[in-house]
């Protein structure tokens, strides 16, 4: 791993030299603190960070959650230390330009011929403006997303005064193309959600007969792919790949949102939003008298409905790819190893006694349920098997996580469970790091010892 203690002190000197160059005003009385004032607060503070889970740890499988890469920390923090504001251009050109240089290189991944786009603080920022391009693109047209999309679409419809579709999903929570084509027959929906890689199941929607039903019935496509987007480097249809057909399909969205802050290595908070169509730039068109003075070129301010935004992000994102560049080989080698170790977990599961597989994982997402025959008795023992495995020494800790299910969506997935409760809490568990492939087999012996020990 890149060993930060020497890269580090060199972004600092490198930033030193750059400001030697003008005037020294020293620093002002007001803003000067002793070291040992320092060194009290900081010392406080390394203590209160550790009061957090180990996601940089392997055995750490719960959420979506792991450190930034060296080089994605290298980046930030050097922009940092002059603390560019992407807006316009006069408060960062050179992260500007990074900015703009690492959104092309996410649009080539997903084969837009052209586009326009910037970065965002969040993929929920970035699907609010992918939905308010929609709803001023097809005004008073509702917006339509599958049952398994992320609550954020429900939530930013409400912020905007749109009308908000649900649309059923299949039986790997997937959008269901019937129920879809039947609610874009009544002619209401203006623009469809799909999403790759659902938050709680990493499920991919059908994206190739999506275009199709929305092209037909003259609605949009918006595709959010915040969580899987980058898994289109290894959508080859191989053994630890993924399926090639819905990440061939994006070339065709209208919209795409996809969130470097999580298979992109990057530090929270970075999302991305890229538009098929260039002008749609004229929804954001606004006039400032104290900003975008500097140059004729865009700012990337006209294009976003953020204002402030940290260059240093862009710049983070911009060295990342530098080193590891958007090929099957480069971000994409660092991505099989949590698609193999997310297969290998679902064959233990399928094999166990302890536990059921809830369903195949389509990216590296694994859901299994402890082997009980009541909702009631899942519940008990996938809560049990979730606190009782993060308990313990520091390196026998495991963390997983839980995800609600309804007796409906068992049984479609095969689990006939009587049904003395309403819903249940099954097992989930997210192998995004790659580090975790060697560890999952400890980890599935672990877990299986913790569930047949509970009554």
């Amino acid at each position: 791993m890149t060993d930060l203690t020497q890269w580090l002190p060199r972004a600092v000197a490198a930033i030193d030299r750059w400001q030697a160059q003008y005037d020294d005003p020293g620093t002002h009385p007001s803003l000067v603190i002793d070291d040992r004032s320092l060194e009290s607060a900081f010392t406080s503070l390394t203590e209160r960070l550790t009061d957090n889970y180990p996601f940089f740890s392997p055995r750490y499988v719960g959420q979506m959650l792991k450190p930034p890469h060296p080089a994605a920390v290298l980046g930030y923090v050097t922009a940092m230390l002059i603390n560019p504001n992407n807006h316009a251009l006069d408060g960062g050109p050179g992260t500007a330009a990074m900015e703009k240089e690492v959104v092309a290189r996410l649009a080539t991944m997903f084969g837009l011929p052209q586009h326009l786009g910037h970065l965002t603080s969040s993929g929920t920022i970035a699907n609010l403006e992918a939905l308010f391009v929609a709803r001023e693109s097809h005004p008073g047209k509702a917006i339509a997303y599958s049952a398994d999309a992320h609550y954020t679409h429900a939530r930013m419809c409400h912020v905007l005064g749109v009308e908000g579709i649900t649309i059923t999903s299949d039986d790997r929570g997937r959008m269901d193309l019937d129920a879809l084509d039947e609610v874009l027959s009544t002619g209401r929906v203006g623009t469809v959600v799909a999403t790759l890689g659902t938050t709680g199941l990493g499920a991919l929607d059908p994206l190739p007969g999506i275009v199709a039903l929305a092209r037909a019935h003259g609605a949009r496509i918006h595709v959010d792919a915040a969580y899987g987007g980058f898994f289109a480097l290894i959508a080859d249809d191989s053994p630890d790949g993924v399926a090639s057909a819905p990440f061939g399909a994006t070339a065709l969205a209208d919209s795409i949102v996809v969130d470097p802050h999580k298979h992109g290595l990057q530090p929270y908070g970075c999302g991305a939003v890229l538009f098929a169509d260039p002008e749609v730039g004229r929804f954001y068109v606004h006039d400032s008298p104290y900003t975008y003075f500097t140059s004729d070129e865009l700012h990337l301010g006209e294009i976003s409905l953020e204002c402030s935004r940290a260059g240093a992000a862009a710049a983070a994102l911009w060295l990342t790819l530098e080193v590891l560049p958007l090929t099957p080989d480069g971000l994409g080698a660092a991505l099989r190893p949590g698609r193999r170790g997310a297969l290998t977990w679902h064959d233990l599961h399928r094999q166990s006694d302890a536990f059921n597989a809830y369903q195949p994982p389509e990216l590296d997402i694994v859901t299994y349920l402890p082997a009980r025959t009541s909702m009631s008795a899942v519940d008990a023992a996938s809560q049990a098997v979730f606190r009782q495995s993060g308990e313990g020494e520091p390196g026998e800790q495991i963390h997983v996580a839980t995800y609600g299910v309804s007796p409906q969506q068992l049984k479609a997935r095969g689990h006939d469970l009587r049904e003395d409760a309403s819903a249940a809490r099954i097992l989930r568990s997210v192998v995004m790091k790659p580090e975790s492939e060697a560890a999952i087999p400890g980890i599935h012996a672990r877990l299986e010892s913790i569930a047949r020990t509970i009554a």
